[in-house]
């Protein structure tokens, strides 16, 4: 049986979130998820390969519970709290996407085209997805690394690093959206 609720509000998780940083500032410790495939790499035996995976990965091991944490709350949010929700989308947006061949557009919460089944079976679809984790992957690293690190973590540190990798995430976004994402369909 699937039942629904209401996603909540950004005033309850705004600060739910600002609380869960204060505890980890206070524990000395730096959030981060592009940080936990570094740690997963090192347990299965890559500090035998590469000495970027040779440290302390038992100091870390309290942040796999953020993924673990994060692949459960998406699997609740996904099935008991925003089931056929879709985002309200500007009719022009809809438009766009539709003429460059997402036509779940208004209709799914994300685009079905990119990230439902059928992407498994669609070659561009599934080389434009690797080739992006790829870079993303590579982005996260080469920044020190990922969003959710420096906007939410770094920021909160006050480190001037973080903003600028930050502004540096949405101005690419920005870029990807508008200038890159047309070509590519």
């Amino acid at each position: 049986m699937e039942w629904i609720l209401a996603p909540w509000p950004w005033y309850v998780s705004g600060p739910l979130i600002a609380i869960t940083m204060f505890v980890l500032l206070y524990l000395g410790k730096n959030f981060g998820m592009s940080s936990n495939l570094r740690t997963i790499c090192t347990i299965c035996g890559a500090d035998k390969t590469s000495s970027f995976f040779k440290f302390d990965w038992r100091s870390q091991s309290w942040n796999l519970l953020i993924v673990l944490g994060a692949m459960i709350g998406g699997y609740i949010a996904a099935h008991y709290l925003g089931a056929n929700q879709a985002p309200a989308l500007n009719p022009k947006t809809i438009t766009q996407l539709e003429s460059i061949g997402i036509h779940s557009a208004g209709k799914a919460y994300v685009p079905t085209e990119l990230f439902g089944m059928e992407a498994f079976t669609n070659l561009k679809t599934m080389a434009i997805l690797i080739i992006g984790g790829l870079l993303v992957g590579f982005g996260a690293r080469y920044a020190g690394g990922c969003t959710s690190g420096h906007s939410i973590s770094g920021i909160s540190n006050f480190q001037l690093p973080s903003v600028i990798a930050t502004m540096g995430f949405f101005i690419g976004g920005i870029m990807m959206i508008h200038l890159i994402f047309p070509l590519i369909f």
